[in-house]
């Protein structure tokens, strides 16, 4: 039987770090990071509208609410593709995406819910757009 000889595994050696690899990208702004959550937490108010649309489509197989929801679902997946991608296209629909916070305070200002909820959806929707208008956001998202 050959004896191997074995391997020493040292931890005396530096481990490569993230930005040792010849990769400048800067890190991503707190507001692409805040625009993100928003897209996820849209998402997520898709997958529970889903059952809603599906019981429509059993009694007519084109629904108001479900061409509605196809588009909204359809918009917000390509945009969060485009912003993690860092395309430019990605500022202006991230933009429009946003806008939504718009219409979501005043349904919540005439719905029956607590009296603070719109203010705190509107103060989200601020801090939204103040990070989304930033200009590392502008020099984040440079790719053609």
């Amino acid at each position: 039987m050959t004896e191997q000889p074995e391997t020493v595994n040292t931890h005396d050696e530096a481990a490569p770090s993230a930005g040792t690899t010849g990769d400048t990208r800067p890190r991503m702004p707190l507001g692409i990071r805040l625009f993100l959550a928003y897209g996820a937490v849209i998402l997520v108010g898709i997958a529970l509208s889903m059952r809603t649309v599906v019981d429509q489509a059993a009694t007519m197989p084109i629904s108001p609410i479900g061409v509605v929801v196809m588009i909204l679902l359809a918009y917000t997946i390509f945009t969060m593709t485009l912003v993690i991608q860092r395309k430019q296209a990605g500022f202006g629909l991230a933009l429009v995406l946003a806008s939504l916070v718009i219409p979501g305070v005043l349904l919540l200002a005439i719905s029956p819910v607590h009296p603070a909820t719109p203010f705190f959806l509107a103060a989200f929707g601020l801090l939204l757009f103040r990070g989304l208008l930033r200009p590392d956001v502008r020099t984040y998202l440079s790719e053609s």
